[in-house]
């Protein structure tokens, strides 16, 4: 069996994340210590006692979500469950950089508190928004928002029949029509802007200085790339011209390019991977395996009793 830990995004968290994990192993409090000294604010507080408006902020939310996700993974790990590749959806990928050795957790928790101030700053000043579509083809969608005048974008690739859409607000509302007249389902997202769109530009320049002054590290396992949608190559170029793309610059690039998350798992499984565990809040992520893959197991852990289940 090779093991997949798939790391959540934003959307994931829930009031009272982390505690029970936390509670039952103690050590995994020096996570949220880490995370606390870096933010200049108690996290655990935050993930315990705020309130779910309070958590939706996107600078709260980030390193929340991150921080019980490191947790599930290093659970797993003190039950004897290690993983063999890694992949993260959007945010996630920051707790999959940690996992797989490609910066330390410190600077794992540095540069989610730059993304998130930059794209917190840049989703004040759009009115950008999302919907997920559900009951099309990538296709479809990418041919409805071709053909939908203003801007509206395809940017998370989730399964075979589940894309999400973002964009300027009117635009995507339209295009959200088109589909439920189609008969597909169109569910308006509650983020605060049009992440992975051309509209989180100016968080992604913001971002990239700081990327820049952080070490990176080749990865010790297989990690997987939201934006190639196959594992991650240190000498290969994405970007212009032929000099390798650098781990700053693709985080940059992640900030304003498509999640192509199926094209992960289709890439994981055809390589053999077939049990595969969510760790972090919620249990979205094992419901795009469930709706992408055949033949593989999959489990989430986001507390002590998904723990509980699997070992």
């Amino acid at each position: 069996m090779k093991n997949v830990f798939l790391f959540s995004g934003q959307g994931s968290q829930c009031e009272g994340m982390g505690r029970s994990l936390v509670e039952n192993f103690p050590e995994l409090s020096a996570i949220f210590d880490e995370a606390s000294s870096v933010l200049g604010f108690d996290l655990y507080d935050k993930c315990v006692n705020a309130p779910a408006e309070e958590l939706a902020k996107t600078v709260i939310s980030q390193p929340a979500i991150m921080a019980v996700s490191l947790c599930a993974a290093e659970a797993l790990r003190i039950k004897g469950i290690a993983a063999d590749a890694v992949a993260g959806h959007s945010l996630g990928e920051y707790a999959a950089m940690v996992y797989a050795g490609i910066v330390t957790r410190e600077d794992g928790f540095r540069l989610i508190k730059a993304r998130s101030e930059a794209m917190q700053k840049a989703a004040d000043a759009s009115d950008g928004v999302m919907y997920a579509i559900v009951g099309r083809t990538a296709d479809e969608v990418e041919k409805i928002c071709a053909e939908t005048n203003g801007y509206v974008v395809p940017v998370n690739y989730n399964a075979t029949l589940q894309t999400v859409i973002a964009g300027d607000s009117e635009p995507c509302a339209r295009a959200a029509e088109v589909f439920t007249e189609m008969g597909a389902k169109a569910v308006k997202l509650n983020v605060a802007s049009a992440f992975h769109s051309k509209i989180m530009q100016p968080a992604a320049d913001e971002f990239l200085p700081f990327a820049k002054t952080v070490k990176y590290s080749r990865p010790q396992i297989t990690f997987m790339s939201n934006i190639t949608g196959r594992a991650y190559d240190p000498d290969e170029n994405v970007g212009i011209g032929d000099v390798p793309t650098d781990m700053a610059d693709r985080l940059a690039m992640h900030i304003v390019s498509p999640v192509r998350f199926t094209d992960e798992l289709n890439a994981l499984a055809a390589d053999g991977y077939d049990n595969f565990i969510e760790c972090g809040p919620g249990k979205v992520l094992t419901g795009l395996v469930r709706k992408t893959l055949k033949g593989v197991t999959f489990a989430n852990v986001q507390d002590a009793d998904g723990l509980a289940k699997i070992v």
